[in-house]
């Protein structure tokens, strides 16, 4: 059954007299051809609490508190929302992808280690049920497997599927939870999410507790469970294997720690370095624990990667790995306590990519350094094209790339996020390791070089600013300076008065190229002002050889800003003035 939603109607298509007819309201139904079309409710009076569903939009994906208990954040995303949410992911996969009447139309869910994950996964089943659809719950899960079932050719574990749910809020405090989507072509995009949300408004103010009852009773008969797990860790070995030369155990004698944060990537210790023969003693926080009692499951939080390079160097490791929440990002620890991540984590990634493809135009956000451009352009020969922040936002860019003619392979944020052309431009944090996994394997199997140095040498020529940061700078909405206009507005004009300031000054110059905010270079270092994708927040990067350097560069930011009254400049004043 699909349902079709068109402001306050849905139209329906099926064949009569299927038990999830009446699933999600009382409907009159009007027939034609033997099909039901034009459907009208009845009553669309709804006994729940009203939600600003658009409110729940965070780019591609879906974020919301999914836990009582913190003060000032009221629960949002609720078992009804995140049933209506997944009957509306059922009607916009409907309009995309039509059964071939052998079976209803499958989608698999899966989520991370959050508390909220089980009520959640529920009542996104009892969505999907209520709508006709096969639901194949993957229970503990990574984000990048979720993609992979919609690829993945095996009947015993019901895939392909024809869509995709992963329930996670990545490093996000044990609160909050989300959704994210896909089907075979990827992951949905800003419009998608926000067409999906649009339809789960018109779908829970017709509720009715007759409906939800029926979409509990069919649950029972639409819910199957499969290990798919198994499947995703088969094919992580088998790459490293083929890479290293079809040898069984290409890592045996390397000593490598894991770090899974109390998150999902536990399973990448028993079930893709052991079988390769590694050893992992010292691996910390492998089991699943939605409080997150040792540190937050984030690549870029110092405190997390503190605790893998002390585990590194107390357990005397080749190489350390952490993930976060759901995967979908990781970093790396070389055996001295050196970190890859950030723009080392890109260097690295680059030095790769480009022993492969050499020239490719490796794609990062906006914050990269100039350091890393550098390295990428005149040490390893390839182009760099720093686009936007977000990691949606640099996937779409390189594939665009490549549509145009300009071949690129990686598309990487500082964040971690990290999407290969080889792996569907999936950003898969489990896969990026891998691609390091095989770099060590396939050096020792040539005699190039053996142990973690072989990755230190390869980012050896990266320049480092001695100082980096990045402030965020507030904007008021309720100040009388914004004069009843957005928060987009006003940051937008702070941007326009930066970038004509800056033209009068000999010291700094504007980048020949920039996607997004004012970029600058000057005192040796530069600085980036953007305007956040979601939040009344302007954040300021800035990298410098020196402190002296860094403060003239935050000088000459405050100096153009100061006068726009509802922008909060409290974090920057602390720094210029060393506080």
């Amino acid at each position: 059954m699909c349902w079709h939603i068109s402001n306050a109607t849905i139209h329906l298509t099926d064949t009569p007299n299927q038990p999830w007819e009446t699933s999600m309201c009382l409907l009159q139904w009007s027939v034609l051809d033997s099909h039901y079309t034009a459907v009208q409710f009845v009553s669309a009076a709804s006994a729940f609490e009203k939600v600003d569903f658009q409110k729940l939009q965070n780019g591609s994906d879906i974020r919301g508190v999914a836990v009582a208990g913190v003060e000032g954040e009221p629960v949002s995303l609720t078992e009804r929302v995140a049933e209506a949410i997944a009957a509306a992911f059922a009607a916009w996969l409907c309009d995309r992808k039509k059964s071939d009447g052998s079976r209803p139309l499958r989608v698999s869910i899966g989520h991370d280690s959050r508390i909220s994950a089980q009520t959640l996964q529920d009542a996104v089943s009892r969505g999907l049920a209520g709508a006709g659809f096969d639901v194949i719950q993957y229970g503990l899960a990574s984000t990048p497997a979720m993609f992979n079932s919609t690829l993945t050719e095996d009947e015993d574990v019901f895939c392909p599927v024809d869509g995709s749910i992963m329930i996670t809020a990545s490093h996000l405090p044990y609160n909050r939870n989300g959704l994210k989507f896909f089907t075979n072509a990827g992951g949905l995009g800003k419009a998608d999410i926000k067409d999906i949300l649009e339809r789960a408004a018109i779908i829970y103010d017709n509720f009715s507790n007759d409906a939800l009852k029926e979409s509990e009773l069919a649950v029972s008969a639409a819910v199957r469970k499969a290990d798919y797990m198994n499947i995703y860790t088969a094919n992580l070995v088998e790459a490293v294997r083929r890479a290293a030369g079809n040898i069984e155990k290409p890592l045996e004698g390397f000593h490598i720690v894991v770090d899974a944060g109390n998150g999902a990537g536990g399973f990448f210790m028993g079930k893709v370095l052991e079988p390769l023969g590694a050893v992992t003693s010292g691996s910390q926080f492998l089991e699943p624990d939605g409080l997150f009692p040792n540190h937050i499951p984030n690549p870029e939080d110092k405190a997390a990667m503190r605790a893998l390079t002390q585990a590194v160097l107390e357990n005397k490791a080749d190489l350390g790995i952490i993930f976060d929440t759901d995967v979908d990002r990781s970093a790396a620890v070389d055996s001295s306590g050196r970190e890859f991540n950030r723009n080392r984590l890109i260097a690295l990634m680059s030095a790769i990519v480009l022993e492969e493809h050499p020239g490719t135009t490796i794609v990062t956000d906006s914050v990269t350094s100039d350091g890393l451009t550098a390295f990428i352009e005149n040490k390893l020969g390839g182009k760099h094209h720093r686009f936007k922040r977000g990691y949606k936002n640099v996937i779409d860019e390189a594939i665009r790339l490549n549509f145009v003619g300009e071949e690129s392979h990686l598309a990487i944020e500082t964040s971690g996020h990290g999407a290969l052309k080889e792996n569907h431009w999936l950003d898969d944090g489990a896969y990026l390791m891998v691609k390091v996994l095989n770099k060590l394997a396939s050096a020792r199997v040539s005699g190039s070089g053996c142990g973690s140095k072989v990755l230190t040498d390869m980012v050896d020529g990266l320049e480092e600013a001695e100082v980096a940061v990045e402030l965020r700078l507030k904007i008021d909405q309720n100040h009388a300076d914004l004069k009843g206009g957005s928060f987009r507005d006003y940051g937008e004009a702070v941007l326009k008065h930066l970038e004509n300031m800056i033209t009068s000054d000999s010291k700094l110059n504007r980048a020949p190229v920039n996607y997004e905010g004012v970029r600058v270079s000057g005192h040796g270092g530069w600085f980036l002002l953007r305007l956040s994708l979601h939040d009344p927040v302007l954040p300021l990067n800035i990298e410098a050889p020196s402190l002296e350097e860094a403060v003239k560069l935050g000088l000459a930011v405050l100096a153009a800003v100061k006068e726009f009254a509802a922008l909060d400049t409290s974090a920057l004043d602390k720094f210029v003035q060393g506080l």
